[in-house]
């Protein structure tokens, strides 16, 4: 305890720290509850459990030494600078362990709020997809209602019951009980008055079940959405990153402070990599290839060899033998061009490090959307395209999500996620969950 501390104010009290001890963990559960850490909404995925895990530690012990300043209490600094870290660090493990606890459990179908999916066929099928993909929201619809007393079907989900009936409010709440249902999601498809949507609203928090509104915008991080209350209309804004000013500078600087930290703490596995590329097979140590980067320029992308030397004609023949020569992901199954010594490289991802220099130079980041080759960028689409608004990655969110075991359209939508919403915490996550994929290598890069 520092000096300072341990000398009492004169005819100032004196905390009981035992008497602190016993009473704060009851007040820091009460104020994780104010703050709503223990929401079902919120339990489970995303980052809002844990910053109103944080938010509410911050404000209890802000509000302690609010509290003992006015009273004139003497209580220790050093207690206050060791209960806040070592409490909140340990409340965020336990929530990451019930976490791990809960997905398990959705996974299986338990712990999770039934939905009824009110809306278009189209709209239904597409938030009955994303919600399948990710059971560890916690939702599981149990049902679709449609206003409109025709064929509908949902290709995402052939076998949910579907209901149909009238657009009042009443028809689905009283649907929505009947189904047994914990909330009615509304999607898009579906003309309800705002005189309906309020009735609806009144009539489920009756009966104690929740509204979901389900906008017609997908692919967006909660940080870009804003509402914005006007005349009681709830405005939404969607801002759209942009990797400019301050940004950019930030960016540039982290990679090149990674990037030089990395060579220089990787050199003697860049070495020996080298020496084992030179004595396994004949060719020369690095592979260059042209490959398509910011804005369509094109730069000289650098890898240990792990193939045969002029793979590279070979490549046509072996996409047309499987049936890929028209996908924009140019990847050879079981590919007979690569070395013995290439395969285990390419398993943890060690013939990607020389790309550390193209990061310094400035063709490439540490993280983004993979560069690909000017024939696959030749098969893009309008949105595909979008992959080269931002500096390509020696990492991205496609290779931390599945790697090569994912589809075309898979790595596309992750791709094009990234770069709708980047941001240095989003880097940083990334870069993180890059070393699980090495090292619990589940496809090549």
């Amino acid at each position: 305890m520092h000096p300072a501390d341990a000398d009492a104010i004169a005819g100032a009290p004196v905390a009981s720290y035992t008497v602190v001890t016993i009473v704060l963990p009851f007040i820091w559960w009460a104020m994780l509850g104010a703050w709503g850490s223990r929401e079902s909404r919120t339990l489970g995925t995303g980052s809002e459990e844990y910053k109103r895990v944080i938010a509410a530690s911050l404000w209890l012990f802000g509000s302690m030494a609010i509290v003992a300043y006015a009273l004139q209490i003497d209580l220790a600094r050093g207690y206050v600078g060791t209960a806040f870290p070592i409490g909140t660090l340990g409340l965020i493990s336990g929530r990451w362990v019930l976490r791990q606890h809960l997905s398990l459990e959705r996974s299986r179908g338990r712990s999770t709020s039934k939905l009824l999916l009110v809306g278009g066929s189209a709209a239904m099928g597409h938030l009955v997809g994303a919600l399948l993909s990710s059971p560890s929201a916690g939702y599981s619809p149990v049902a679709g209602y449609f206003t409109r007393n025709q064929e509908q079907r949902i290709d995402a989900a052939p076998e949910l019951p579907l209901l149909f009936g009238n657009p009042t409010a009443s028809s689905i709440q009283n649907a929505a009980c009947a189904v047994g249902a914990d909330a009615v999601a509304i999607t898009t498809g579906v003309h309800l008055t705002p005189q309906t949507m309020r009735q609806l609203g009144w009539e489920l928090a009756a009966a104690n079940i929740g509204l979901i509104l389900a906008p017609a915008l997908t692919d967006i991080a909660g940080p870009r959405i804003h509402t914005q209350p006007v005349a009681g209309l709830p405005l939404i804004h969607v801002s759209t990153p942009k990797l400019t000013g301050g940004k950019r500078v930030a960016k540039r600087a982290f990679d090149v402070i990674g990037s030089s930290l990395l060579i220089i703490a990787l050199s003697p596995i860049l070495a020996a990599i080298a020496l084992s590329v030179r004595i396994s097979s004949p060719g020369p140590i690095l592979y260059f290839q042209d490959r398509v980067g910011l804005r369509g320029s094109t730069f000289k992308m650098t890898k240990f060899r792990s193939m045969i030397p002029d793979a590279d004609l070979e490549l046509g023949q072996l996409l047309l033998a499987q049936g890929s020569e028209n996908t924009p992901l140019f990847k050879v199954e079981n590919d007979p061009r690569v070395t013995q010594i290439g395969r285990i490289l390419r398993k943890y991802s060690l013939d990607e490090l020389p790309q550390l220099f193209n990061v310094f130079l400035g063709s490439m980041s540490l993280v983004g959307p993979r560069p690909q080759r000017e024939g696959e960028v030749a098969l893009y689409d309008d949105a595909a395209q979008r992959r080269l608004y931002v500096q390509p990655g020696m990492s991205g969110l496609w290779q931390v999500s599945g790697r090569s075991n994912l589809t075309w359209e898979e790595s596309i939508k992750l791709d094009l996620y990234y770069v709708e919403n980047w941001s240095m915490a989003a880097d940083f996550v990334i870069l993180f969950r890059t070393f699980k994929a090495v090292f619990f290598s589940t496809g090549a890069v």
